[in-house]
């Protein structure tokens, strides 16, 4: 089945996905599909969710890869790399995640833009969103996008520190784990 012409809903962009053989997100209505991952991106995002994961059991928050959707606003629906939701609604959702406490996006060449531009403004709009964390595993860049109690969102750059601390969670990830087996970076 080919890509609608018009604008979608959420409810009939959902209907549509679900016939489709691959995920496609949603933003403002208009489709885009998603391109197949790399090795070091698919290896990163599992480090990312297998840490966080061990570090929250047994607490009120949950990890979810890529496979899940988070909405957005009500005609935009992405699938963030990595999520941690605490919110008892979420907990108890099938398939559309609305309340996201940390979002994880492993960046590429291709996706950079992306991430960090629209993908960011839109997840601005998340209410429960406190920490926006992006990772750059070709050239070891760590930032995280903290969200303040003005509401605005303050960069704190861990590119080079052995340690990236997610407050609102609770959780440190190593980055030596994160980066380890992978390429070194280009000189």
């Amino acid at each position: 089945m080919g890509l609608p012409a018009a604008k979608l809903h959420v409810d009939e962009f959902l209907k549509w996905e679900n016939q489709q053989p691959t995920r496609s997100e949603l933003h403002r209505g208009e489709i885009f599909a998603m391109v197949g991952v790399r090795r070091i991106h698919g290896k990163v995002s599992l480090k990312v969710a297998r840490s966080l994961s061990d570090q929250l059991e047994g607490s009120p928050c949950e990890v979810y890869t890529e496979s899940l959707k988070v909405q957005v606003a009500k005609d935009t629906i992405f699938y963030p790399d990595v999520f941690v939701t605490c919110d008892e609604t979420d907990l108890q959702t099938d398939m559309i995640f609305t309340a996201p406490t940390v979002i994880v996006e492993i960046l590429s060449e291709s996706t950079q833009a992306y991430d960090r531009g629209l993908k960011f403004a839109a997840y601005r709009q998340i209410a429960a969103l406190k920490e926006y964390l992006l990772i750059d595993p070709d050239n070891r860049v760590v930032e995280l996008y903290r969200r303040g109690a003005d509401g605005l969102f303050t960069l704190h750059d861990f590119t080079g520190l052995a340690q990236i601390s997610l407050t609102s969670i609770a959780c440190e990830l190593s980055a030596s784990s994160l980066f380890d087996g992978l390429p070194l970076p280009p000189v």
